[in-house]
């Protein structure tokens, strides 16, 4: 099958990589696979255009408003995967309510990350229960063997010549809903206390506005550094060399960074959110904070305390392996597809 999958492709974002994960699963089993940014279109007529004269035979989409609205009326059969924004955000907007349910109805199937996340859509739109699956994220990690570690570090003017150097790294593209901000304050004042702990965010910077106010508030945070872009391979390597990843969104769908971070054996601090809760058990997979401060606290507990450090970043890695398999994935993507033929 030649297969349109619409999705928002901004480099180094969580859905790009999930875009390009489903692709590689679909290449594998024979399909032609074509990825286009959802951004790019505005009309289900133009998606029709585009279906029309590329002669696609069917189509996915990552988001139910975002991509999923473009394939409203599709003459061609189409699946849908859900985002974390549709069941946490867009369902709050009466009229994105409604164009993700006319989605949902036309849909041959619908993925959910989680239990959770299939049961929060099940509740608005009852009749879609049937058709939404569940298939967790399947995670593979390939850090670079040629990541300069050291350059990464004195490229964000981090100190190189200590004994001592905690790096925690937040990775996140530059948008509200991530939050990058909410640490800064309370991480600047450890920092001042404590010059061995640094916090740094990377990530793409999808809201401009916004990438604007972050890049003003961490010149002023003493420790906190907004850090150059990476490609893939070489930030899994800087997370694995880094002390611990933290997520601190106001929403998550399920936060593939999170799951990268457990797979490499480095452990996770996350804002206590049901996206993160539905992936890490606290003390036991991860830590999770309900406050700044608590975040600092749980922080300490994790650098004074190396056998908790050990356990759960080996209880981590086996829940990986366990819930979040990639041949998994892969099989479950090229069972469904069957369905839109």
């Amino acid at each position: 099958m030649r297969l349109l999958l619409l999705a928002c492709l901004r480099a180094q974002t969580g859905n790009a990589t999930t875009a390009a994960r489903i692709q590689s699963h679909l290449h594998a089993a024979g399909h032609i696979c074509v990825l286009k940014d959802a951004f790019l279109y505005e009309s289900p007529a133009e998606i029709a255009d585009l279906t029309s004269t590329d002669k696609f035979d069917a189509a996915l989409a990552i988001h139910l408003y975002k991509g999923g609205r473009l394939l409203q009326g599709s003459r061609i059969p189409f699946g849908i995967i859900f985002g974390g924004t549709d069941v946490n955000e867009d369902v709050k907007s009466e009229e994105k309510h409604r164009v993700m349910g006319a989605v949902l109805e036309e849909a041959r199937f619908a993925v959910a990350f989680t239990v959770e996340m299939k049961e929060l859509a099940a509740a608005e739109w009852p009749e879609a229960r049937k058709k939404i699956y569940v298939q967790t994220q399947g995670i593979k990690t390939t850090p670079s063997e040629t990541f300069d570690w050291y350059r990464f570090l004195e490229r964000a003017d981090i100190p190189t010549d200590t004994d001592r150097l905690y790096l925690f790294l937040l990775i996140c593209g530059l948008r509200r809903v991530k939050d990058p901000l909410y640490l800064v304050e309370v991480f600047s004042d450890w920092h001042r206390k404590d010059p061995s702990v640094h916090l740094g965010i990377i990530g793409p910077a999808v809201d401009p506005l916004f990438t604007r106010e972050v890049k003003e508030k961490v010149k002023r945070a003493p420790g906190v550094h907004l850090l150059q872009e990476l490609p893939q391979d070489d930030l899994h390597a800087a997370v694995k060399r880094c002390f611990a990843l933290v997520n601190s969104s106001t929403s998550e769908g399920m936060s593939a960074a999170i799951l990268e971070a457990m797979d490499l054996d480095v452990p996770v601090l996350a804002r206590n959110i049901p996206g993160n809760a539905a992936i890490i058990k606290h003390k036991e997979t991860g830590l999770l904070f309900s406050n700044p401060q608590e975040f600092v606290v749980l922080s300490k507990s994790l650098m004074n305390d190396p056998i908790m450090e050990k356990e759960i970043i080996m209880r981590a890695k086996d829940y990986v392996k366990k819930h979040h398999s990639w041949e998994s994935e892969r099989k479950t993507y090229q069972n469904l597809v069957l369905r839109l033929q």
